[in-house]
C-alpha cells in the first residue's frame, strides 16, 4: 500500500467505508495516523475497527484539530451536512486522491497523469496505461478506475501513475499537481451537484489550476466549453482534436473505431509523446489495446450480427459518438437499444446521427419521452425492458447488421448501475448463441 510520513501523528475522519474508504483507513493507520471512521453499515464499521480505526460519526464529534475529513466522491458536498460541519472546525474535506498527492514526496521519483472530461476519460486512462506498459514503462491506473490508489504498491523509480479523475475527485483535491493533465471533452452532466453547467465546468478546470507552470496541459478542443478552458490555461498547453487522427491510421486500431475513439486516441498519443514514447511504441500500444467492458465492447457475433455493449454511455453526448461509429452501408444496418433513467438532456446530441439507425428499441422510464423526441425520424419499438429489446433486435437484424446498446441514460430505474445493465445485455446476447 502507499503510506507516508506526512500522515504520522495526525488525526483524520473517514466517512464512508466502501473499498476506497477501507483502503484509506488502512493506509493512514499504517502511516501512524489516528483515524475515526464511520459508515452506516455495521459490517463496514467492524472492518475499519479491525484495521485499527476508532468508530465514530464525524457529524457527531468535535473535528477541531483534525487534519482532514476523507469522504467518498459519492458524498454530495453541495447538500451533505459534513461540509458545513467541517468548515466550522476549519478542517478540509478531502478524498483519497488528495492523500495520494500529499504522499508523493515519500514515493520513488515518478510522474502523474490526470485525465478528466465528461466522456472518454476511462478509455483514455486505460489506453495510456496500456501504451506505457507495452513500452516497458512501470504504470498503474487509479482514481475513478481500478483498485483504490492507496491500496496499490508504490511504483519503482520512473513509474507513471495514470489517474482517471471525476469532477467530484477534483473537488476533493487541493494539492494534486499532475505532471500531465488532460481534458477529453465537456458537456452537461452531474448538474444536481453543481450550480449549473458553469459550476461543473469550473470543477473540471480546477485540474489545470492545480498544476505548476512547468507541467503540461492537454485539451481536446472539439467542443466550445473545452476551447474556453484551454483559452484560460497560461502554462504549457497542447491543443488536440479527434480530427487530427488519420482514418487510415485509425483503421489499424481494432478497439478504437469511431470519432469518439479518434478523440480518445489523440489525447493518449499526446500524453505518451510528452512522456517520451516513440512512434513505434505508440503505434504498438494503439494496435493492441482492447476496449474496456461496457465501452463499445463487442460482446458477441450471432448469426452474422455483431452486438456492442456501450452501457457506459449514460448521457446523450456519450451515446452520439457510438451512433456515429456505424454509418449505414448496403450490408450493414444499425439497431439501437436506448433508454433508462433520463438525465434531462434529451437526445439532441444524438440527432445528427439518427440517419445511421435502422430501428430503435426503447426501454425504461425514458421510453415514452425518447419515443416522442424521436418522432418519425427512426422506426421505434417500445420494448420496455432489456430482454424484450434484445429479442426484438435479434428478430429484426440480418447478417452484417449491428445491434448497439448505448442507452443515453442512467441505469437506476431497472439496474443497480451501468455495469449490471451491460452484464445483463451481455448475458442475453450470449444466450442467443447458446
Amino acid at each position: 500500500m502507499i503510506t507516508s510520513r506526512a500522515f504520522a501523528g495526525r488525526r483524520y475522519a473517514v466517512l464512508g467505508l466502501a473499498r476506497s474508504g477501507l483502503a484509506t483507513v488502512e493506509a493512514l493507520v499504517a502511516s501512524g495516523a489516528g483515524v475515526t471512521a464511520w459508515d452506516d453499515r455495521e459490517e463496514a464499521r467492524d472492518d475499519a475497527m479491525a484495521l485499527g480505526a476508532d468508530i465514530g460519526n464525524p457529524l457527531d464529534i468535535d473535528l477541531i484539530g483534525f487534519a482532514g475529513v476523507v469522504v467518498s466522491p459519492g458524498v454530495p458536498l453541495n447538500r451533505h451536512p459534513i461540509a458545513a460541519h467541517a468548515r466550522e472546525a476549519h478542517v478540509p474535506v478531502i478524498g483519497d486522491v488528495e492523500l495520494f498527492a500529499e504522499a508523493r514526496g515519500d514515493l520513488p521519483p515518478h510522474r502523474v497523469v490526470g485525465i478528466t472530461g465528461t466522456n472518454g476519460k476511462s478509455t483514455v486512462t486505460a489506453l495510456i496505461h496500456h501504451m506505457l506498459e507495452s513500452a516497458g514503462v512501470p504504470s498503474l491506473m487509479g482514481g475513478n478506475i481500478g483498485l483504490p490508489i492507496l491500496s496499490r504498491d508504490p511504483l519503482p523509480d520512473g513509474g507513471v501513475y495514470v489517474l482517471e479523475l471525476s469532477s467530484y475527485q477534483i473537488d476533493l483535491s487541493h494539492s494534486l499537481a499532475c505532471d500531465v493533465a488532460v481534458l477529453t471533452n465537456l458537456s452537461p452532466d452531474h448538474l444536481d451537484r453543481y450550480d449549473g453547467f458553469t459550476g461543473y465546468a469550473a470543477s473540471k478546470a480546477r485540474l489545470f489550476g492545480l498544476q505548476h507552470r512547468d507541467q503540461v496541459a492537454i485539451v481536446a478542443v472539439d467542443d466550445d466549453p473545452s476551447k474556453m478552458i484551454a483559452s484560460r490555461i497560461n502554462h504549457r498547453l497542447h491543443r488536440v482534436s479527434g480530427k487530427d487522427i488519420d482514418p487510415v491510421d485509425q483503421a489499424r486500431w481494432p478497439a478504437l473505431q469511431g470519432p469518439h475513439n479518434a478523440q480518445n486516441a489523440v489525447c493518449a498519443i499526446a500524453v505518451c509523446r510528452v512522456l517520451g514514447l516513440n512512434d513505434e511504441a505508440i503505434e504498438r500500444g494503439l494496435a493492441t489495446f482492447k476496449s474496456l467492458p461496457h465501452r463499445m465492447e463487442l460482446v458477441g457475433e450471432v448469426a452474422g450480427v455483431r452486438w456492442y455493449n456501450d452501457s457506459k454511455a449514460t448521457n446523450a453526448a456519450s451515446a452520439a459518438p457510438a451512433l456515429a461509429a456505424f454509418p449505414p452501408a448496403p450490408d450493414q444496418r444499425l439497431h439501437w437499444i436506448a433508454g433508462g433513467q433520463a438525465k434531462g438532456d434529451g437526445l439532441a446530441a444524438c440527432r445528427p446521427w439518427f440517419g445511421h439507425v435502422r430501428q430503435a428499441y426503447l426501454i425504461g422510464q425514458a421510453m415514452e419521452g425518447f419515443a416522442a423526441e424521436i418522432g418519425d425520424a427512426i422506426p421505434v419499438e417500445r420494448s420496455d425492458d432489456m430482454a424484450t429489446a434484445v429479442a426484438q433486435a435479434a428478430a429484426a437484424a440480418r447478417p452484417g447488421d449491428i445491434v448497439l446498446l448505448s442507452p443515453a441514460c442512467a441505469s437506476f430505474d431497472q439496474f443497480k448501475d451501468y455495469e449490471q445493465r451491460g452484464d445483463v445485455f451481455r448475458g442475453l446476447v450470449q444466450a442467443l448463441g447458446a
